[in-house]
């Protein structure tokens, strides 16, 4: 993968994958879980100090290795996320 370091937190229905340095929350990728089997991947937001890195697909990469473990299909509302799954024909075992 690459040299984040992704954890996921979960809040009931709700959802995030997330890469956090030295305390400081520096990338977050928010979904809504729908149902036993689908979740909907709403907003991704990658600071500054790590745009260029690709932190901002390492994360829709996460999502993409957990919701083929858990079985569950992601729905991209989020602009950035649909324009990774675009871009990556082999999330589409995934794609809703």
């Amino acid at each position: 993968m690459s040299q984040h370091d992704i954890t996921q937190e979960t809040h009931g229905h709700k959802g995030a994958f997330v890469i956090d340095k030295d305390g400081v929350r520096l990338a977050t990728m928010t979904y809504t879980t729908v149902g036993d089997d689908k979740i909907i991947i709403d907003h991704t937001e990658v600071s500054d100090a790590l745009r260029g890195t690709g932190a901002g697909k390492a994360l829709v990469t996460a999502a993409v290795e957990w919701a083929r473990r858990e079985h569950k299909s992601i729905l991209p509302l989020c602009p950035f996320a649909k324009s990774v799954f675009e871009r990556t024909p082999e999330f589409s075992d995934v794609l809703r």
